[in-house]
């Protein structure tokens, strides 16, 4: 019964932001894709700030 209760929960439960970051890094057709999807992850991650 417990097993049923676990995979249920599984079901419902949302991805996480480094398993969708991994499902769009992973959707990339070629090297170049890829380069720029981690570019764009990258500063995704760092936004830069103006002024001091």
């Amino acid at each position: 019964m417990f097993n049923a209760l676990k995979r249920t929960a599984k079901l419902f439960s949302i991805p996480t932001q480094a398993e969708r970051d991994m499902a769009y890094l992973s959707e990339a057709s070629d090297r170049y894709d890829l380069e720029a999807r981690e570019r764009y992850l990258d500063s995704r991650a760092f936004p830069r700030t103006i002024g001091l």
